[in-house]
């Protein structure tokens, strides 16, 4: 993945779009208008070698939530259904069957488009129910994989030594001065390429939830869930930045529902950046806090899938 593809110089969030004929805030054709990577442009040769050097202890987290674990979706979509099943005297096969949507997953530049039905660099959702073209399909991410540094913004231990009270099964927005003020504690800068992962608690908690609450929860309408603010601060700052991917433990990077602006279709539609939701990050907090630091080198390796939506992320965190 290289960033020199760009058909001209790297523009501010001010500057878009590129096009006035474009959605606003959108970034088509800056790396081409059949570009399929968005802002995993930003993932060069040069700062995965950079990321690489990240690892100083060889810990190792894989940061995919079980996938069994969204045991509840109210029917909005369907659960896990695993089979296995003898193809012969002590030969077995299994067969999983399951939504990219309810477990650890990458949404893909055709989950979420804008409202006119126009997706990442004008593909359409006409284009997409005709399944006549892969284009903006998950195998161009499953080609190179996201590899590159990624940054825990740790909310849930922010909270807990600010006396900060929240329900992680309900709406909750992390302002985007706090993710910054979190970041100078933590003393790491962003930089460009980074893949951020924001920690709030919602899968854990999910996870130990009783029957009742998840069907609480997963009853509201609209869905109520925490993650960061949006607005076009946000937008800005992750554009401005250069961020490569966003992603978290909840089941979508920003607080639902959204406090001023929805990111997701400029994130997916406009910028084509991935969105990565419902990441087990637990683990690797414990091991970032006992290191004293917050970043660390992460790859993952999205299904090959032609014209797939989204994919689990199949991620492992190395410090």
């Amino acid at each position: 993945m290289t960033s020199d593809k760009m058909t001209r110089s790297y523009p501010k969030f001010s500057e878009l779009p590129l096009d006035p004929s474009h959605p606003p805030h959108s970034a088509w054709g800056l790396w081409g208008m059949d570009d399929e990577l968005g802002t995993l442009n930003h993932l060069t040769p040069e700062r995965t070698v950079a990321a690489a050097k990240e690892i100083k202890t060889g810990a190792r987290f894989g940061i995919n939530w079980a996938l069994e674990q969204m045991d509840y979706t109210g029917g909005f979509r369907e659960v896990i259904k695993h089979e296995i099943f003898e193809i012969g005297k002590c030969m077995n096969d299994d067969r999983i069957t399951f939504n990219t949507q309810t477990s650890t997953q990458w949404d893909g530049l055709r989950h979420w488009g804008f409202d006119d039905g126009k997706f990442y660099n004008g593909f359409t959702q006409k284009e997409i129910l005709e399944n006549k073209s892969s284009r903006l399909g998950i195998q161009a991410w499953a080609k190179e994989g996201i590899v590159g540094r990624g940054v825990l913004i740790d909310y849930v231990s922010f909270a807990e030594r600010n006396g900060i009270d929240y329900n992680p099964l309900e709406y909750y927005a992390v302002p985007l001065k706090i993710a910054k003020q979190i970041a100078e504690e933590c003393k790491f800068e962003f930089q460009a390429g980074d893949i951020i992962f924001l920690r709030t608690g919602f899968t854990t908690a999910f996870e130990s939830a009783t029957l009742e609450t998840k069907k609480s929860v997963m009853s509201k309408s609209p869905f109520q869930y925490p993650g960061f603010e949006s607005n076009f601060e946000v937008l800005a700052w992750l554009w401005d930045t250069k961020i490569a991917a966003v992603a978290g433990d909840c089941p979508g990077f920003e607080a639902w529902p959204p406090s001023e602006h929805a990111l997701h279709q400029i994130l997916l539609a406009g910028f084509g950046m991935p969105i990565g939701e419902m990441f087990a990050l637990d683990e690797l907090a414990k091991e970032c806090e006992r290191q004293k630091r917050w970043t660390f080198f992460v790859a993952s390796e999205p299904l090959n899938v032609k014209g797939g939506v989204a994919s689990p992320p199949n991620a492992i965190a190395i410090m």
